[in-house]
């Protein structure tokens, strides 16, 4: 029989373990068992990739929506080009 090492965060490893005990099985149990499930293809597995904006664009974005409700730091409507243009060379 093989061994398999992987990274688990430690809490994480604690209540897999905590629960997997309260069932009455170990852990390694449940590994044991989940790959087999698996290559039985009685267990399905997928990724959900949820993306994370960096914490300096979510500051951003929120000072954006702050300034957007105080009718802050907006241009005006244009009608006209012209009116846009002399509005920018201001």
């Amino acid at each position: 029989m093989d061994t398999v090492i992987f990274k688990i965060d430690k809490k994480l490893k604690q209540a897999a373990q905590k629960r997997a005990q309260i069932k009455g099985f170990s852990l390694t149990d449940f590994y044991k068992s989940a790959t087999q499930s698996f290559v039985n293809e009685e267990l399905d597995f997928g990724l959900i990739i949820r993306p994370q904006l960096k914490d300096k664009v979510v500051r951003e974005l929120l000072k954006i929506s702050k300034d957007i409700k105080e009718g802050k730091n907006l241009s005006p409507v244009f009608h006209t080009v012209e009116e846009m243009k002399a509005y920018l060379k201001k």
